[in-house]
């Protein structure tokens, strides 16, 4: 224990700088991923042809590496912190976007009928029956994103991104195996305690549109 207590005792600081830097790049990516993401899945829900194409490169960005995308981003970007926002918002929107074509594709068409029975306009059937029905799958795919975002982000600090990365780098540069299990458990730790986070507010969220009828 003494060589863990002798870290955070020098190094605290600098440990609670990393922790929070990744939980921003994390949090920065996947806001970023759901701009597009999101559109881009309704879109596809919309249009067979458009779904075809868009989620076919999606699927694509999905099976490439973490690493291979954050090097492809260097020539473009540079090093730093904005090749790490792109490369990870790229490998969050996947499971956003495909949540989401899913979501807005899976409706009963007899509650859309009755909704057009009624009378309600487009907008009006898109913002009080199909956004609300669709979130618990929209919901789930940024919380699966956010967890792999926060895996994937430790990499990130190989191209100068910073985070709880640099920990693990260092560990392995120095060969010093007290590093590698500070910035890997910790990691670990913080992708749990997400997951289990954003599943409390997705309860939450979904408690407050359908009470007990959910």
């Amino acid at each position: 224990m003494e060589p863990y207590i002798a870290y955070f005792s020098s190094n605290g600081g600098r440990y609670c700088e990393a922790l929070i830097r990744h939980l921003a790049v994390s949090g920065i990516a996947v806001a970023l991923a759901c701009a597009f993401a999101w559109p881009l899945g309704i879109i596809s829900a919309a249009n067979k042809n458009a779904a075809k194409f868009i989620t076919g490169i999606f699927a694509t960005l999905r099976i490439v590496p973490s690493l291979a995308i954050l090097f492809l981003c260097i020539p473009v970007m540079g090093t730093g912190i904005r090749p790490a926002l792109t490369a990870l918002a790229l490998l969050a929107a996947p499971p956003i976007l495909i949540n989401t074509t899913l979501a807005f594709t899976s409706f009963p068409s007899a509650v859309i009928e009755t909704a057009c029975a009624l009378g309600m306009s487009r907008r009006r059937i898109f913002w009080t029956v199909k956004a609300p029905l669709s979130l618990p799958l929209v919901l789930a795919g940024v919380k699966t994103a956010a967890v792999e975002v926060i895996a994937s982000a430790t990499l990130a600090a190989y191209i100068g991104g910073g985070g709880l990365g640099e920990i693990i780098f260092t560990g392995l540069g120095l060969m010093r195996m007290e590093l590698l299990l500070i910035g890997g458990i910790s990691v670990a730790a913080l992708s749990l305690f997400i997951d289990w986070l954003l599943a409390g507010f997705e309860k939450i969220i979904l408690f407050s549109l359908f009470g007990g009828h959910q």
